[in-house]
């Protein structure tokens, strides 16, 4: 093999990880940034704060007399409070606090009262949550929401016959009204009494008049946007690209991809894909997939990992500050719930374990995001930070939330828990996170 063959795989390999690497960097800059901030509101002295870890490449010393470094391995970080033993504030070294004055130690982890510590320690978990409702604050509003009536606002490029304008406001289809877009279920009806053929009558209204046209149908078998790591990545399939038939079955609706593709047992199917005006016959195997139901549980289905969208986009309206709060608040707590579903359900055996990603599968569509373009890089990174903060929070040691557990213990019986248990329960904790990764990363290179 010459290496000129081998150097798309190498920018792709350095484009991967230079995305993780920012994306991660970004999310655990927050995190650390709100331990450092609210210990400092709250009295407690902070040593360094690390982006990275091992040699340091730059730093400066503020004139509150932290270090601000910069270090040469970017895969975490750190904040080390005044007396601390090591970076973890798990323990505070002894020799070092016997020296101080009590008003040194109050500036300390250990000489804190405890609701300054449970603060601090909470506190790099929930600026995960607010960086996440602040990223999708800004997508929403940036996007803005579907404007009323139903609006062209650009046309997709199919291979269908296309009459349709840009401005035209859709006034109904095959003789049916078109109901309000807001209007979930009553759109999703509309839809469904549509019939799936390759073009419908549109009526619209055009520069005051009234017209028939011609188009595609509302929902072709269209993509979008291509899902990370799956069947279509692996089969080469592009944003843009119309699939016109399943094995030799010409299709004209997503609908009709879905149902195919569902019912396809894993086997691997043929598609005669429109790329630009160029045909092109692909093969791709369908994969298992878990999925969410509204109820909290979760259905396996093959899924192919593309997202469709309509023959048209929509045109939009600004959305407020106020709508769009609201909304990011709604997606962080999905997200969140959606996770912590999703891992019950993997322990109790009803998923496949598989939907755990390690660090390779994390690379891997970090990279894949960020070439879709900002918006959805940016998606990813709010997405990622709400899983860095509800890891966070669980009741492991070396975690915040095994601190939050020491803190209640210590709320509770009066005392902390003693330095033997301390050490004992610490090194518990680096085990099973540890063997997490460690299982993790077994699934990045095993599963399928």
């Amino acid at each position: 093999m010459e290496i000129t063959q081998l150097l798309p795989e190498f920018g792709g390999l350095i484009w991967t990880l230079l995305a993780f690497v920012i994306a991660l960097s970004v999310i655990v800059a927050i995190h650390e940034y709100g331990h450092y901030i609210v210990g400092r509101w709250s009295g407690i002295h902070a040593d360094v704060f690390s982006l990275g870890f091992g040699p340091v490449l730059l730093s400066r010393v503020d004139k509150r007399g932290t270090r601000w470094q910069l270090a040469a391995l970017p895969f975490g970080g750190y904040v080390k409070f005044k007396g601390d033993s090591n970076a973890a504030s798990g323990t505070s070294d002894e020799e070092v606090m016997r020296q101080m004055t009590a008003e040194e130690r109050r500036q300390t982890m250990t000489g804190a009262p405890l609701w300054a510590r449970a603060a601090t320690v909470a506190a790099g978990p929930v600026f995960n949550f607010a960086l996440t409702i602040l990223l999708f604050t800004g997508i929403f509003m940036f996007q803005g929401k579907v404007a009323e009536p139903l609006t062209v606002g650009e046309l997709r490029a199919t291979p269908s016959v296309q009459e349709l304008q840009v401005g035209d406001v859709l006034l109904g289809i095959e003789g049916t009204a078109t109901p309000s877009f807001d209007d979930a279920e009553g759109f999703e009806a509309f839809l469904e009494g549509l019939p799936q053929q390759n073009t419908l009558t549109y009526d619209v209204e055009r520069d005051g008049a009234r017209m028939e046209v011609t188009g595609p149908y509302v929902y072709p078998p269209v993509v979008s946007q291509v899902v990370p790591r799956s069947a279509a990545i692996d089969a080469g399939m592009e944003a843009g690209d119309v699939i016109m038939s399943i094995d030799g079955v010409p299709i004209f609706a997503f609908d009709q991809l879905k149902q195919r593709v569902e019912s396809s047992d894993g086997e691997t199917l043929g598609l005669e894909v429109w790329r630009n005006g160029e045909i092109l016959d692909l093969a791709l195997t369908p994969k298992r997939t878990d999925e969410p139901l509204p109820d909290g549980g979760f259905q396996t289905v093959y899924r192919i990992g593309i997202v469709g969208g309509m023959v048209f986009e929509p045109a939009t309206e600004a959305a407020g500050p106020v709508e769009a709060v609201q909304g990011a608040v709604l997606r962080t707590y999905d997200i969140a719930a959606g996770s912590l579903s999703g891992l019950w359900h993997m322990i109790a055996g009803n998923i496949s374990s598989c939907n755990l990603s390690g660090p390779i599968g994390i690379a891997e569509t970090s990279g894949a995001m960020a070439s879709q373009g900002g918006q959805s890089f940016l998606t990813f990174i709010a997405v990622l930070s709400t899983a860095v903060g509800l890891l966070n929070l669980f009741p492991v040691p070396v975690l915040d939330g095994g601190h939050l557990v020491f803190y209640a213990y210590e709320a509770v019986a009066g005392k902390p828990p003693s330095d033997k248990a301390l050490r004992m329960l610490m090194s518990v904790g680096l085990v099973l996170i540890l063997s997490l990764m460690v299982f993790a990363l077994t699934n990045d290179l095993f599963c399928p």
